[in-house]
C-alpha cells in the first residue's frame, strides 16, 4: 500500500504537468492603429478579428494565441484613403486578406505584465516582434491589452516616404469568457 502513493503523486502530477489549456472564447475585440502623415496623426481601425487563445499566467511555456484580422475592414474615415490602403501599393487585399499573428513564446515581468514574442505576418513578410500587455482575470473571463510599434517598410507597405512615418503604433484589446 505504501508503494502506490509515490505512484499516484507521480500520476497527478505528470496529468497536472501535461494538461491542456483550455481555449478562450473571445467575446470583444479591437485593434486600432496610428501613423504619422504630413505630421498629422491619422488613426485606423482593422475589424474581422478572430483568434484562438489559450493563455495560462500559471504555464506560459504550454499557453498560446494565434489571431488575424480581414484587412478589408481597414477604417480610417476616409473612403478615398481606405481603398488606397487596399491596394496593392499598401495592403493587396486581393492577395493578402489578412494579418495574423502567432505567439512564439511568453515572459511574466510583474504583476499582471507580461511580453508576447510573436510571428506577425503581413502580406508576404514575417517578422518577429515584441509585445508588452497586461492580463487581467474577471470571474467569467480575462482581458488583454498592448500595444506595439511595427515598422511599415519591413512588409513592403507603403515604400519609402519624406512624410509619412515608417513606425505605426497598435493598440490591441481582447476580452475573453472562460
Amino acid at each position: 500500500m505504501k508503494k502506490i502513493y509515490p505512484l499516484l503523486i507521480f500520476l497527478f502530477l505528470a496529468t497536472c504537468t501535461f494538461a491542456q489549456i483550455k481555449e478562450q472564447t473571445i467575446t470583444k475585440s479591437s485593434v486600432v492603429f496610428h501613423i504619422k502623415n504630413l505630421g498629422f496623426t491619422v488613426d485606423g481601425t482593422l475589424a474581422g478579428f478572430k483568434g484562438e487563445v489559450k493563455f495560462d499566467p500559471a504555464n506560459l511555456a504550454a499557453s498560446s494565441i494565434i489571431a488575424s484580422v480581414d484587412v478589408n475592414t481597414i477604417d480610417t474615415d476616409n473612403g478615398t484613403r481606405n481603398d488606397h490602403l487596399k491596394s496593392d501599393s499598401y495592403f493587396d487585399v486581393a492577395k493578402y486578406p489578412n494579418i495574423t499573428m502567432r505567439s512564439v513564446s511568453f515572459k511574466h515581468n510583474s504583476g499582471n505584465n507580461y511580453t508576447g514574442t510573436f510571428s506577425l505576418t503581413i502580406k508576404d513578410k514575417t517578422n518577429t516582434i515584441a509585445v508588452p500587455f497586461t492580463y487581467a482575470e474577471s470571474g467569467t473571463g480575462a482581458e488583454f491589452k498592448g500595444n506595439f510599434k511595427v515598422e511599415r517598410t519591413a512588409y513592403g507597405i507603403g515604400g519609402k516616404s519624406l512624410v509619412m512615418s515608417n513606425d505605426v503604433k497598435v493598440d490591441i484589446s481582447i476580452s475573453t469568457a472562460k
